[in-house]
Protein backbone atom coordinates (compact mmCIF):
# COMPACT_ATOMS: atom_id res chain seq x y z
CA UNK A 1 0.00 0.00 0.00
CA UNK A 2 3.04 2.47 -0.17
CA UNK A 3 2.19 3.27 -3.33
CA UNK A 4 -1.65 4.33 -1.96
CA UNK A 5 0.12 6.49 1.47
CA UNK A 6 2.46 8.61 -0.93
CA UNK A 7 -0.20 9.22 -3.00
CA UNK A 8 -2.08 10.27 0.43
CA UNK A 9 0.48 12.12 1.76
CA UNK A 10 0.59 14.30 -1.53
CA UNK A 11 -3.14 15.26 -1.14
CA UNK A 12 -2.19 16.36 2.60
CA UNK A 13 0.36 18.31 1.23
CA UNK A 14 -2.22 20.47 -1.04
CA UNK A 15 -4.54 20.36 1.20
CA UNK A 16 -3.05 21.71 4.24
CA UNK A 17 -0.23 23.45 2.67
CA UNK A 18 -1.98 24.79 -0.82
CA UNK A 19 -5.17 25.78 0.48
CA UNK A 20 -6.81 23.03 -1.95
CA UNK A 21 -9.69 21.00 -1.66
CA UNK A 22 -9.44 17.94 -0.32
CA UNK A 23 -12.39 16.04 -2.80
CA UNK A 24 -10.77 18.02 -5.89
CA UNK A 25 -7.11 17.08 -4.95
CA UNK A 26 -7.81 13.66 -4.77
CA UNK A 27 -9.69 13.27 -7.78
CA UNK A 28 -6.53 14.50 -8.86
CA UNK A 29 -4.71 11.97 -8.08
CA UNK A 30 -7.20 9.34 -9.26
CA UNK A 31 -7.17 11.13 -12.90
CA UNK A 32 -3.58 10.85 -12.77
CA UNK A 33 -3.06 7.30 -11.21
CA UNK A 34 -4.31 3.70 -11.31
CA UNK A 35 -5.63 2.29 -8.57
CA UNK A 36 -7.43 -0.72 -7.55
CA UNK A 37 -11.09 0.01 -6.16
CA UNK A 38 -9.70 -1.12 -2.94
CA UNK A 39 -6.69 1.04 -3.06
CA UNK A 40 -9.31 3.93 -4.22
CA UNK A 41 -11.51 3.29 -1.22
CA UNK A 42 -8.03 3.13 0.65
CA UNK A 43 -6.82 6.02 -0.62
CA UNK A 44 -10.30 7.75 -0.40
CA UNK A 45 -10.25 6.73 3.72
CA UNK A 46 -7.10 8.10 4.34
CA UNK A 47 -7.51 11.04 2.90
CA UNK A 48 -11.03 11.82 4.26
CA UNK A 49 -10.15 10.59 7.84
CA UNK A 50 -6.86 12.51 8.07
CA UNK A 51 -7.87 15.85 6.87
CA UNK A 52 -11.86 15.48 9.00
CA UNK A 53 -9.35 14.92 12.10
CA UNK A 54 -7.29 17.98 11.38
CA UNK A 55 -6.44 19.55 14.99
CA UNK A 56 -6.95 16.75 16.53
CA UNK A 57 -4.20 15.00 14.94
CA UNK A 58 -1.98 17.98 15.37
CA UNK A 59 -2.57 17.45 19.22
CA UNK A 60 -1.59 13.96 19.16
CA UNK A 61 1.67 14.84 17.18
CA UNK A 62 2.81 17.38 19.60
CA UNK A 63 2.31 14.55 22.78
CA UNK A 64 5.01 12.77 21.27
CA UNK A 65 7.25 15.44 19.48
CA UNK A 66 9.34 17.71 21.29
CA UNK A 67 9.78 19.49 17.85
CA UNK A 68 7.13 22.04 17.38
CA UNK A 69 4.62 21.32 14.46
CA UNK A 70 5.80 24.80 13.13
CA UNK A 71 9.61 23.51 12.86
CA UNK A 72 8.56 20.43 10.69
CA UNK A 73 8.76 20.62 7.29
CA UNK A 74 5.37 20.37 5.37
CA UNK A 75 5.90 16.95 4.11
CA UNK A 76 7.04 15.42 7.93
CA UNK A 77 3.95 17.11 8.97
CA UNK A 78 1.67 15.77 6.36
CA UNK A 79 3.67 11.97 6.96
CA UNK A 80 2.79 12.18 10.89
CA UNK A 81 -0.67 13.15 10.28
CA UNK A 82 -1.49 10.17 8.42
CA UNK A 83 0.43 7.92 10.71
CA UNK A 84 -1.04 8.87 13.66
CA UNK A 85 -4.96 9.12 11.99
CA UNK A 86 -4.08 5.14 11.12
CA UNK A 87 -2.47 4.11 14.68
CA UNK A 88 -5.71 5.70 16.26
CA UNK A 89 -8.42 6.01 14.28
CA UNK A 90 -8.03 2.81 12.37
CA UNK A 91 -7.54 -0.21 14.12
CA UNK A 92 -7.44 -2.61 10.86
CA UNK A 93 -3.67 -1.55 10.18
CA UNK A 94 -0.80 -3.19 12.08
CA UNK A 95 1.34 -0.62 14.29
CA UNK A 96 4.56 -2.08 12.29
CA UNK A 97 2.90 -1.44 8.77
CA UNK A 98 2.40 1.70 9.77
CA UNK A 99 5.65 2.73 11.63
CA UNK A 100 7.46 1.06 8.29
CA UNK A 101 5.89 2.76 5.68
CA UNK A 102 5.97 6.46 7.17
CA UNK A 103 9.89 5.96 8.05
CA UNK A 104 10.21 5.01 3.98
CA UNK A 105 8.24 8.38 2.91
CA UNK A 106 10.68 10.35 5.10
CA UNK A 107 13.43 8.88 3.35
CA UNK A 108 11.76 9.76 -0.13
CA UNK A 109 10.72 13.59 1.14
CA UNK A 110 14.14 14.10 3.77
CA UNK A 111 17.24 12.43 4.92
CA UNK A 112 18.21 9.79 7.33
CA UNK A 113 17.62 12.18 10.23
CA UNK A 114 14.23 12.85 9.17
CA UNK A 115 13.38 9.31 8.91
CA UNK A 116 14.97 8.52 11.96
CA UNK A 117 12.60 11.41 13.34
CA UNK A 118 9.55 10.26 11.85
CA UNK A 119 10.10 6.26 13.12
CA UNK A 120 10.59 7.47 16.94
CA UNK A 121 7.59 9.52 17.25
CA UNK A 122 5.02 6.88 15.39
CA UNK A 123 6.97 4.27 17.59
CA UNK A 124 6.56 6.38 20.77
CA UNK A 125 2.64 6.79 19.95
CA UNK A 126 2.95 2.49 19.51
CA UNK A 127 4.37 2.39 23.24
CA UNK A 128 2.73 4.76 24.81
CA UNK A 129 -0.80 5.07 23.12
CA UNK A 130 -2.39 6.27 26.90
CA UNK A 131 -0.51 9.44 25.71
CA UNK A 132 -2.58 10.61 22.90
CA UNK A 133 -5.46 12.06 24.79
CA UNK A 134 -5.96 13.95 28.45
CA UNK A 135 -7.93 12.45 31.03
CA UNK A 136 -11.48 12.38 29.82
CA UNK A 137 -14.20 15.56 31.08
CA UNK A 138 -16.92 17.58 30.20
CA UNK A 139 -14.87 20.42 28.59
CA UNK A 140 -15.46 21.67 25.58
CA UNK A 141 -12.14 21.36 24.98
CA UNK A 142 -11.74 17.43 25.58
CA UNK A 143 -14.96 16.79 23.26
CA UNK A 144 -13.26 19.02 20.39
CA UNK A 145 -10.26 16.56 20.54
CA UNK A 146 -12.35 13.64 21.22
CA UNK A 147 -14.98 14.51 18.44
CA UNK A 148 -12.47 16.21 15.71
CA UNK A 149 -14.18 19.06 15.43
CA UNK A 150 -13.23 22.88 15.97
CA UNK A 151 -13.60 24.26 19.79
CA UNK A 152 -15.78 26.89 19.02
CA UNK A 153 -18.71 24.49 17.01
CA UNK A 154 -18.33 22.51 20.19
CA UNK A 155 -19.33 24.71 21.83
CA UNK A 156 -21.94 25.94 19.81
CA UNK A 157 -23.88 22.49 19.10
CA UNK A 158 -23.37 22.38 23.03
CA UNK A 159 -26.10 25.02 23.66
CA UNK A 160 -27.90 23.72 20.94
CA UNK A 161 -28.18 19.99 21.03
CA UNK A 162 -26.55 19.49 24.38
CA UNK A 163 -23.71 16.55 24.33
CA UNK A 164 -25.31 13.12 23.86
CA UNK A 165 -26.79 15.43 20.39
CA UNK A 166 -23.25 16.92 19.66
CA UNK A 167 -21.65 13.41 20.40
CA UNK A 168 -24.15 12.46 17.98
CA UNK A 169 -23.74 14.50 14.62
CA UNK A 170 -20.13 14.91 15.34
CA UNK A 171 -19.58 10.53 14.81
CA UNK A 172 -22.32 11.35 11.52
CA UNK A 173 -19.97 13.75 10.49
CA UNK A 174 -16.70 11.89 10.89
CA UNK A 175 -18.68 8.66 9.67
CA UNK A 176 -17.75 8.34 5.58
CA UNK A 177 -20.41 9.14 3.44
CA UNK A 178 -21.97 6.90 0.91
CA UNK A 179 -22.23 7.81 -2.97
CA UNK A 180 -25.99 8.93 -3.43
CA UNK A 181 -27.27 8.96 -6.58
CA UNK A 182 -30.75 10.24 -8.38
CA UNK A 183 -32.00 8.69 -11.15
CA UNK A 184 -32.87 10.63 -14.92
CA UNK A 185 -36.56 9.95 -14.91
CA UNK A 186 -36.33 11.06 -18.11
CA UNK A 187 -33.90 8.21 -19.53
CA UNK A 188 -34.73 5.50 -17.30
CA UNK A 189 -36.28 4.18 -13.56
CA UNK A 190 -34.80 3.83 -10.04
CA UNK A 191 -35.34 -0.30 -10.59
CA UNK A 192 -33.52 -0.55 -14.04
CA UNK A 193 -30.59 1.93 -12.66
CA UNK A 194 -30.55 -0.27 -9.47
CA UNK A 195 -30.42 -3.29 -12.01
CA UNK A 196 -27.69 -1.77 -13.42
CA UNK A 197 -25.58 -0.61 -10.94
CA UNK A 198 -25.78 -4.09 -9.75
CA UNK A 199 -24.66 -5.62 -12.73
CA UNK A 200 -21.79 -2.95 -12.65
CA UNK A 201 -20.91 -4.79 -8.84
CA UNK A 202 -22.02 -2.17 -7.18
CA UNK A 203 -23.85 -2.51 -3.38
CA UNK A 204 -27.04 -0.06 -3.78
CA UNK A 205 -30.19 -0.05 -2.74
CA UNK A 206 -33.45 2.34 -2.53
CA UNK A 207 -33.29 5.67 -0.52
CA UNK A 208 -36.32 5.77 1.44
CA UNK A 209 -36.48 9.79 1.44
CA UNK A 210 -36.83 10.57 -2.33
CA UNK A 211 -38.33 8.76 -5.20
CA UNK A 212 -35.89 8.96 -7.49
CA UNK A 213 -32.49 8.50 -4.38
CA UNK A 214 -30.54 5.68 -4.30
CA UNK A 215 -27.64 4.94 -2.02
CA UNK A 216 -24.48 2.96 -3.28
CA UNK A 217 -22.13 1.69 -0.31
CA UNK A 218 -20.05 -0.11 -2.36
CA UNK A 219 -19.02 0.82 -6.16
CA UNK A 220 -15.92 1.17 -8.72
CA UNK A 221 -14.98 4.52 -10.18
CA UNK A 222 -17.43 7.15 -11.30
CA UNK A 223 -15.83 7.86 -14.29
CA UNK A 224 -16.01 4.37 -15.48
CA UNK A 225 -19.65 3.89 -15.11
CA UNK A 226 -21.54 3.54 -18.16
CA UNK A 227 -24.84 4.12 -16.54
CA UNK A 228 -22.96 7.81 -15.35
CA UNK A 229 -22.01 8.41 -19.35
CA UNK A 230 -25.43 7.47 -20.24
CA UNK A 231 -26.57 10.24 -18.29
CA UNK A 232 -28.96 7.44 -15.96
CA UNK A 233 -28.19 9.39 -12.79
CA UNK A 234 -26.75 12.49 -11.25
CA UNK A 235 -24.84 12.61 -8.07
CA UNK A 236 -26.78 14.45 -5.47
CA UNK A 237 -27.12 14.13 -1.83
CA UNK A 238 -30.83 12.87 -0.08
CA UNK A 239 -31.29 15.95 1.32
CA UNK A 240 -30.58 18.27 -1.35
CA UNK A 241 -33.01 16.20 -3.49
CA UNK A 242 -36.01 17.21 -1.39
CA UNK A 243 -35.38 21.38 -2.70
CA UNK A 244 -37.25 20.50 -6.06
CA UNK A 245 -40.18 18.55 -4.60
CA UNK A 246 -40.67 21.32 -2.34
CA UNK A 247 -40.70 23.69 -5.24
CA UNK A 248 -43.10 21.39 -7.16
CA UNK A 249 -42.72 22.75 -11.08
CA UNK A 250 -44.64 22.27 -13.36
CA UNK A 251 -43.83 21.30 -16.87
CA UNK A 252 -44.48 24.17 -19.13
CA UNK A 253 -43.55 26.97 -16.42
CA UNK A 254 -40.58 29.80 -16.15
CA UNK A 255 -38.10 29.21 -13.21
CA UNK A 256 -35.69 31.06 -11.98
CA UNK A 257 -32.23 29.78 -10.03
CA UNK A 258 -30.69 32.23 -8.33
CA UNK A 259 -27.86 30.28 -7.64
CA UNK A 260 -27.62 27.12 -9.15
CA UNK A 261 -23.93 25.58 -10.17
CA UNK A 262 -23.10 22.86 -9.90
CA UNK A 263 -26.66 22.32 -11.18
CA UNK A 264 -28.00 19.42 -9.02
CA UNK A 265 -30.94 20.73 -8.41
CA UNK A 266 -31.71 22.77 -11.24
CA UNK A 267 -31.23 19.65 -13.46
CA UNK A 268 -33.83 18.00 -10.66
CA UNK A 269 -36.37 20.50 -11.35
CA UNK A 270 -35.69 20.15 -15.21
CA UNK A 271 -36.94 16.51 -15.36
CA UNK A 272 -39.86 17.25 -12.66
CA UNK A 273 -40.57 19.80 -15.39
CA UNK A 274 -40.32 16.51 -18.08
CA UNK A 275 -37.86 18.72 -19.79
CA UNK A 276 -40.50 21.41 -20.64
CA UNK A 277 -40.61 24.92 -20.13
CA UNK A 278 -37.62 27.38 -18.84
CA UNK A 279 -35.31 27.71 -16.18
CA UNK A 280 -32.53 30.43 -15.78
CA UNK A 281 -30.09 29.19 -13.78
CA UNK A 282 -27.26 32.61 -12.45
CA UNK A 283 -24.27 31.77 -10.53
CA UNK A 284 -21.21 34.55 -10.19
CA UNK A 285 -18.77 31.84 -11.51
CA UNK A 286 -18.71 30.97 -15.26
CA UNK A 287 -16.66 28.17 -14.45
CA UNK A 288 -19.29 26.67 -12.54
CA UNK A 289 -21.74 27.09 -15.11
CA UNK A 290 -19.98 25.11 -17.02
CA UNK A 291 -20.52 22.47 -14.77
CA UNK A 292 -24.19 23.23 -15.00
CA UNK A 293 -24.20 22.91 -18.88
CA UNK A 294 -21.85 19.89 -19.24
CA UNK A 295 -24.53 18.04 -16.43
CA UNK A 296 -27.93 19.32 -18.60
CA UNK A 297 -26.26 17.51 -21.85
CA UNK A 298 -25.53 14.30 -20.20
CA UNK A 299 -28.84 14.18 -18.92
CA UNK A 300 -30.41 15.17 -22.31
CA UNK A 301 -31.84 18.20 -20.81
CA UNK A 302 -32.47 21.33 -22.99
CA UNK A 303 -34.59 23.52 -20.83
CA UNK A 304 -31.58 25.40 -19.17
CA UNK A 305 -29.97 28.47 -19.82
CA UNK A 306 -27.08 29.76 -17.92
CA UNK A 307 -26.27 32.88 -17.38
CA UNK A 308 -23.23 34.38 -15.07
CA UNK A 309 -24.26 36.94 -12.57
CA UNK A 310 -24.60 37.63 -9.31
CA UNK A 311 -28.31 36.90 -7.53
CA UNK A 312 -28.02 40.33 -6.34
CA UNK A 313 -28.06 41.74 -9.06
CA UNK A 314 -30.71 39.87 -11.24
CA UNK A 315 -33.38 42.18 -12.62
CA UNK A 316 -35.52 43.08 -15.45
CA UNK A 317 -36.57 41.91 -18.01
CA UNK A 318 -36.98 39.34 -14.98
CA UNK A 319 -39.24 40.92 -12.94
CA UNK A 320 -42.47 39.63 -11.39
CA UNK A 321 -41.79 37.11 -14.33
CA UNK A 322 -41.15 33.54 -12.76
CA UNK A 323 -43.50 31.43 -11.97
CA UNK A 324 -40.95 29.67 -9.41
CA UNK A 325 -37.94 30.70 -7.95
CA UNK A 326 -35.39 28.29 -6.44
CA UNK A 327 -33.15 30.85 -3.60
CA UNK A 328 -30.32 27.74 -2.58
CA UNK A 329 -28.48 30.41 -1.05
CA UNK A 330 -24.40 30.66 0.22
CA UNK A 331 -24.17 29.28 3.52
CA UNK A 332 -22.01 27.83 6.06
CA UNK A 333 -22.20 24.27 5.16
CA UNK A 334 -22.47 23.08 8.52
CA UNK A 335 -25.12 20.42 7.59
CA UNK A 336 -22.84 18.45 4.91
CA UNK A 337 -19.81 18.49 6.90
CA UNK A 338 -20.00 14.45 6.27
CA UNK A 339 -19.10 15.09 2.68
CA UNK A 340 -16.74 18.20 2.59
CA UNK A 341 -13.48 16.71 4.86
CA UNK A 342 -11.87 20.15 5.33
CA UNK A 343 -14.70 22.33 5.45
CA UNK A 344 -15.35 22.25 9.67
CA UNK A 345 -11.41 23.86 9.85
CA UNK A 346 -12.73 26.71 7.55
CA UNK A 347 -15.37 28.47 8.91
CA UNK A 348 -16.03 29.98 11.64
CA UNK A 349 -18.32 31.93 13.62
CA UNK A 350 -17.63 35.35 11.97
CA UNK A 351 -19.05 33.81 8.97
CA UNK A 352 -21.88 32.54 10.46
CA UNK A 353 -22.72 36.31 11.37
CA UNK A 354 -22.13 37.49 8.11
CA UNK A 355 -23.99 35.38 6.11
CA UNK A 356 -27.94 36.03 6.43
CA UNK A 357 -26.90 39.16 5.32
CA UNK A 358 -25.79 38.42 2.03
CA UNK A 359 -28.86 35.58 2.53
CA UNK A 360 -31.32 37.80 3.03
CA UNK A 361 -30.60 40.23 0.25
CA UNK A 362 -30.62 37.13 -2.02
CA UNK A 363 -34.17 36.26 -0.72
CA UNK A 364 -35.23 39.80 -1.66
CA UNK A 365 -34.11 39.74 -4.83
CA UNK A 366 -35.85 36.22 -5.52
CA UNK A 367 -38.86 38.05 -4.12
CA UNK A 368 -38.88 40.54 -6.64
CA UNK A 369 -38.36 37.96 -9.89
CA UNK A 370 -41.52 35.88 -8.84
CA UNK A 371 -44.84 36.41 -9.96
CA UNK A 372 -48.17 37.19 -8.18
CA UNK A 373 -49.36 34.05 -7.23
CA UNK A 374 -45.91 32.59 -7.51
CA UNK A 375 -43.38 30.52 -5.75
CA UNK A 376 -40.42 30.88 -3.65
CA UNK A 377 -37.92 28.21 -2.03
CA UNK A 378 -35.23 29.34 0.20
CA UNK A 379 -32.82 26.84 1.04
CA UNK A 380 -29.57 26.20 2.65
CA UNK A 381 -27.54 23.13 3.82
CA UNK A 382 -26.57 24.30 7.48
CA UNK A 383 -28.58 23.63 10.90
CA UNK A 384 -27.79 26.87 11.93
CA UNK A 385 -31.32 29.01 12.83
CA UNK A 386 -29.59 32.40 12.23
CA UNK A 387 -28.92 31.73 8.30
CA UNK A 388 -32.71 29.70 8.63
CA UNK A 389 -35.54 30.48 10.28
CA UNK A 390 -34.02 33.69 10.99
CA UNK A 391 -33.95 34.62 7.67
CA UNK A 392 -37.46 33.45 6.64
CA UNK A 393 -38.81 35.28 9.52
CA UNK A 394 -37.07 38.44 8.92
CA UNK A 395 -38.22 38.96 5.21
CA UNK A 396 -41.66 37.88 6.27
CA UNK A 397 -41.96 40.60 8.71
CA UNK A 398 -40.72 43.35 6.04
CA UNK A 399 -42.83 41.53 2.65
CA UNK A 400 -46.71 41.35 3.81
CA UNK A 401 -47.04 40.28 0.51
CA UNK A 402 -45.51 36.60 1.01
CA UNK A 403 -46.76 34.17 2.90
CA UNK A 404 -45.49 30.87 4.61
CA UNK A 405 -46.81 27.35 3.11
CA UNK A 406 -46.28 23.96 4.58
CA UNK A 407 -42.85 22.77 3.07
CA UNK A 408 -43.65 19.55 4.79
CA UNK A 409 -46.27 18.56 3.15
CA UNK A 410 -44.52 18.63 -0.22
CA UNK A 411 -41.70 16.41 0.84
CA UNK A 412 -42.10 13.54 -1.57
CA UNK A 413 -41.95 10.35 0.63
CA UNK A 414 -41.93 11.39 4.45
CA UNK A 415 -44.59 14.47 4.06
CA UNK A 416 -45.14 16.00 7.77
CA UNK A 417 -47.25 19.52 8.83
CA UNK A 418 -44.21 21.79 9.16
CA UNK A 419 -44.29 24.98 7.74
CA UNK A 420 -40.42 24.98 7.68
CA UNK A 421 -38.45 21.61 7.26
CA UNK A 422 -34.99 21.25 9.20
CA UNK A 423 -32.77 18.06 8.57
CA UNK A 424 -30.74 17.31 11.05
CA UNK A 425 -27.76 14.42 10.31
CA UNK A 426 -27.62 13.26 14.64
CA UNK A 427 -31.86 13.09 14.04
CA UNK A 428 -32.62 12.18 10.59
CA UNK A 429 -29.97 10.36 9.26
CA UNK A 430 -29.68 12.50 6.57
CA UNK A 431 -27.01 15.79 5.63
CA UNK A 432 -28.38 18.49 7.35
CA UNK A 433 -30.92 20.66 5.18
CA UNK A 434 -33.41 23.54 5.64
CA UNK A 435 -36.22 24.75 2.69
CA UNK A 436 -39.01 26.95 3.62
CA UNK A 437 -41.61 27.11 0.87
CA UNK A 438 -43.02 31.01 0.06
CA UNK A 439 -45.89 31.82 -2.15
CA UNK A 440 -46.42 35.84 -3.30
CA UNK A 441 -50.07 37.03 -3.23
CA UNK A 442 -51.79 37.75 -6.27
CA UNK A 443 -53.06 41.45 -5.02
Amino acid sequence: MDKVRGAAVKVLLAVHDDGAYANIALTEVFKKNHFTGQERRFLTELVYGAVKAGETLDWIIQRYSKRPMSKMTPAVRAILRLGMFQLFFLDRIPASAVCNEATELAKRYGHIGTAKFVNAVLRSAVREPERAFPAEDDTPEYLALKLQHPVWLIRRWLHAFGREETEKLCAFNNAPAALSLRTNRLRTNREALLASLRKDGAEAYASEWTPEGIICTKHGALESMESLRKGYFQVQDESSMQVAHVLDPRPGEFLIDMCSAPGGKTTHLAELMNNQGRIIAFDIYDVKLKRVEENAKRLGISIIETQCLDAREIGEPYFAQADRVLADVPCSGLGVLRRRPDARWKKSEEEIKQLPVLQRAILEKAASVVKPGGVIVYSTCTIEPQENEDVVRSFLDANAGFRLEPAGAYLPLKPSSHDMVQFYPQRDGIDGFFIARLRRGKG
